[in-house]
């Protein structure tokens, strides 16, 4: 929970120093980690393991990808090989609608398979029949402790104008598809505006699309001045937009290297050299 030295900070404004973001629910959360989508149960074990050997801690996951047992097993290794205290580390999971209309039974069982005491985040995988209902659940189980923070995914200007209203804790993280091909220039400011984290998945333009991505020429050039690589670029440019970064990796290596964004700085220029490469082009839907 909130301790007197982030009672002073902003909600919402990344520290790069200390690597995270105070959410609007009184946790800290950090601002880049590891995204869970498609890796089977040892890959996902070693992967999560791996980001916490290299300083990583911030892990997405779904009910929907089949991996919480697996990111629970990845955590409390982690935790016993490296001696990262369990409230250091910041677990994300979803339930998918055809959950919401029985709530309880599906937060239940993201709370068996994860395994880890609590949940530090549950989203609604995206909107859908009784998503209302399924929210309010979830509050209730934060008033039991049992999950720390709420948030979406996959909501928008016209969902969350809808949805809002209708509950009682401000959602504390919108998890939506954004990379240079698909940056949601305008819906990123509005969720911002009302004191809510922004966060991407697909940060690197998805499967199938990112060597696209990682090729393009101005994120080249700009990682060559630079003297790191185009995900890195792309990472960074998300995190100078207040933007938290879930990439997805099953490679040590780059789990590393994704989480080395702080050696260096984009520029005002090369922020708006990327801005420019918007194509409205999203790469998955729901």
């Amino acid at each position: 929970m909130v301790n007197q030295t982030n009672v002073e900070r902003r909600t919402g404004v990344f520290d790069f120093e200390n690597r995270n973001v105070l959410l609007n629910s009184g946790y800290m959360m950090p601002i880049m980690g590891l995204g869970t989508y498609a890796l089977d149960h040892d890959t996902c074990v070693s992967s999560v393991v791996a980001l916490l050997a290299n300083g990583g801690r911030l892990i997405d996951t779904a009910y929907m990808y089949g991996n919480e047992e697996a990111v629970g097993e990845g955590v409390r290794k982690g935790m016993a090989e490296y001696g990262v205290p369990r409230e250091d580390i910041f677990v994300i999971t979803k339930i998918y609608p055809n959950q919401f209309g029985d709530p309880e039974t599906a937060i239940d069982m993201a709370l068996e398979k994860l395994d880890i005491g609590y949940i530090d985040m549950m989203l609604l995988h995206h909107p859908g029949t009784n998503d209302v209902k399924a929210y309010q659940a979830m509050e209730r189980y934060v008033e039991e402790g049992k999950i720390h923070s709420l948030g979406l995914s996959n909501w928008y200007v016209e969902e969350l104008t809808e949805f809002l209203p209708q509950i009682t804790i401000t959602p504390a993280l919108v998890q939506n598809e954004i990379h240079p091909y698909y940056q949601e220039q305008e819906i990123v400011p509005f969720i911002q505006e009302k004191g809510i984290v922004v966060q991407c998945w697909y940060p690197l333009g998805g499967r199938g699309y990112t060597a696209d991505l990682l090729g393009n020429e101005t994120i080249k050039a700009i990682a060559d001045a630079h003297g790191v690589s185009s995900a890195q670029v792309i990472l960074r440019w998300d995190l100078q937009r207040g933007i938290v970064v879930i990439p997805g990796s099953s490679n040590p290596a780059h789990i590393r290297e994704n989480l080395d964004l702080f050696g260096f700085e984009l520029t005002e220029d090369e922020m708006k050299q990327i801005s420019r490469l918007d194509r409205n082009e999203k790469h998955d839907w729901y």
